[in-house]
């Protein structure tokens, strides 16, 4: 369907239209406001909302769960309470509301919000993206409209709600965050074309992603993954196989970041794989990879009832037997590439494995099986080799390679230190525009003033010049009491010590010690 001016109007009823025509207008006011508030006043409203967002992480774990069937809902907790204070805790330093003044330069630049921010997101990982995207948006002092996928549109909605309350009850004007109810393909094609939204960020489905890059407006978007994770003999077999296992079976794989197909060489195989046993992960035979195969794969196409099970639920439907405390199913393939579906994204806890002979040809086969899906994601190495470590990443077409940590939260910057994100960009190589983890920088452009660089032309001392808009945000509304005194004063618990808390909750309840 063609999405520019000249196109036919599409055709979406009259009373979706006006709600989306309502929310649209009303999150350009809101935004025209909240553009002018000061650093303080961001911070005041981000941390209000990061907080609604943390106490309700349990309640919208277990919601998003029941309403989607997909995923675990300890682990959705996590990634949601991830996306609250430690998302605003990463971010604390970048300021994106004051000028910065570049003396050496004569340059002086003003950030410039993006102005109403359309933002997609995926029934696998739906309110932790939604937390996500809100507090980006806040940060970067934009608003946004949220387009839930329709199998987790109930969830999306309530939350939209509770952070805009919190925002407005901060002194935000109302309308920042706001949720399409009833979400359809003709509603958010319209919304997406809508000459008064500034920016899409779309996280989901290919097609959807690539609707956002024909809409005529400007789009951040992001490709599939496929992450190959190869395991080098230097490596602590033990310790990679736990890894691996814990990373793949976190939220039942739903995370784009998860490994996907398993590369070994054939000296170490017989090490990982007690590792890999140990860890919890059942090793098919010939005949059950035939079977799972044919249930995952009928036709050549993904078995989407799949997504976000488990191990043990999907072995069952594929008339396997394993272990109840099976947490994984590793499927060897004598090959990569087109003809073994198995080694496409699968998006639930099954993990193809190939060996090889030597370290190019696993090097080789990582990237055959990027080629066919996943370019420009990420992949992932165990390997105590720093040269082998530094060839692998430069021989691959992606922007992240994590080394000696579970793909699915190092990718994601819960692991690593790379930036915390649920919108992985796959930059050049996966057809999108941005390389790294999105964050509220990307959601903000600058205006430069640029002096004459002649030395003769003074540019003036700016030191007492005062910033755009500075204290002129109005005071916060008188909040209700809250129920419970705020993480930053209960028990006297810092910030640092609720991010340490929640990471090291994520590796106990990813290695099922709780």
């Amino acid at each position: 369907m063609q999405l520019h001016e000249d196109a036919p109007r599409l055709v979406v009823p009259d009373r979706a239209e006006a709600t989306a025509r309502m929310k649209i207008d009303r999150a350009g006011w809101a935004v025209r406001s909240y553009a002018r508030f000061d650093r303080a006043a961001v911070m005041r409203v981000t941390r209000a909302v990061a907080e609604a967002a943390h106490k309700a992480a349990q309640e919208y774990a277990e919601w998003a769960v029941r309403e989607t069937g997909m995923g675990v809902v300890e682990h959705k907790r996590l990634k949601n309470e991830l996306s609250a204070h430690p998302l605003v805790d990463f971010y604390e330093n970048t300021d994106l509301v004051n000028p910065r003044v570049d003396a050496g330069r004569k340059m002086v630049e003003i950030p410039k919000p993006a102005g109403v921010v359309l933002a997609l997101t995926p029934a696998t990982n739906p309110v932790s993206t939604l937390y996500y995207k809100a507090i980006l948006a806040l940060l970067s002092r934009n608003a946004v409209i949220f387009s839930p996928h329709p199998l987790a549109r109930a969830c999306c909605a309530h939350a939209a709600a509770r952070l805009e309350a919190a925002a407005v009850a901060a002194g935000a004007p109302a309308g920042l965050i706001q949720c399409i109810e009833e979400p359809s393909v003709p509603l958010v094609q319209a919304l997406m074309a809508s000459p008064k939204v500034q920016v899409i960020l779309a996280t989901g489905g290919g097609p959807m992603v690539r609707a956002a890059y024909s809409s005529g407006n400007p789009a951040i978007g992001v490709g599939p993954g496929n992450a190959p994770v190869y395991v080098d003999p230097t490596a602590d077999q033990t310790l990679a196989a736990q890894r691996i296992v814990d990373s793949k079976a976190f939220d039942n794989s739903v995370l784009c970041t998860n490994e996907s197909v398993l590369i070994s060489l054939a000296e170490n195989a017989n090490r990982l794989e007690r590792g890999l046993r140990a860890a919890g992960a059942h090793i098919l035979s010939e005949p059950e990879v035939g079977k799972l195969r044919a249930w995952l794969f009928p036709h050549g196409h993904l078995n989407t009832a799949a997504v976000g099970k488990s191990a043990v639920w999907i072995a069952q439907q594929a008339g396997l037997r394993v272990v109840p405390s099976t947490r994984v199913l590793i499927a060897p393939v004598a090959q990569v590439g087109l003809d073994e579906p198995l080694t496409r994204e699968k998006l639930c806890p099954v993990l193809a494995w190939a060996t090889a002979e030597t370290f190019e040809r696993a090097t080789g086969m990582a990237q055959m099986i990027l080629r066919m899906t996943g370019a420009g994601h990420s992949a992932a190495i165990h390997c105590e080799d720093p040269q082998k470590a530094m060839d692998f990443a430069a021989a691959l077409s992606v922007y992240r390679v994590v080394v000696n940590a579970p793909c699915s939260q190092g990718a994601a910057g819960f692991a690593t230190h790379l930036a915390p994100s649920f919108m992985i960009g796959t930059g050049y190589f996966g057809r999108s525009s941005v390389g790294e983890n999105i964050g509220p920088q990307h959601l903000v452009h600058w205006t430069r003033l640029a002096w004459n660089s002649d030395a003769s032309v003074q540019m003036g001392d700016f030191g007492a010049v005062r910033a755009p808009f500075e204290g002129q945000a109005p005071a916060p509304r008188p909040a209700p009491a809250p129920a419970a005194a705020p993480l930053a004063e209960a028990g006297g618990m810092d910030r640092d010590m609720l991010r340490q808390l929640i990471l090291q909750e994520l590796r106990e309840l990813t290695r099922g010690q709780s």
